[in-house]
């Protein structure tokens, strides 16, 4: 399953009733660039393994280019650092969740 794949998905089953074990997914990702000034209206082009999305940066008004931050539904959520995006990186490999990412590519 390609990121994208994912990401439909996610955007998918996040923007309706799920089923009891359907589990809403947030992804970090790298910012590439930014677009707006207006910080409710701001975009970033994120970069998750080499796929290219945008999101709304309006709940992180102080990220910017290079900065790591936490991605659902289409809304950054949350900055982290790049350790810390390395160690969800791990824990969805751990659950065979990177491998989903990884297949396929841009």
């Amino acid at each position: 399953m390609t990121v994208e794949l994912l990401w439909d998905k996610s955007l998918l089953r996040c923007g309706r009733r799920t089923k009891l074990l359907d589990m809403c997914l947030a992804i970090p990702g790298k910012i590439e660039s930014v677009s707006g000034d207006d910080p409710l209206t701001r975009m970033g082009k994120i970069n998750f393994g080499g796929i290219l999305k945008e999101a709304s940066l309006a709940y992180v008004p102080e990220a910017k280019v290079g900065d790591y931050v936490i991605v659902h539904v289409g809304f950054a959520l949350s900055r982290l650092d790049e350790g810390e995006a390395q160690k969800v990186f791990e824990y969805l490999k751990q659950m065979e969740e990177l491998g989903e990412l990884k297949e396929g590519g841009p």
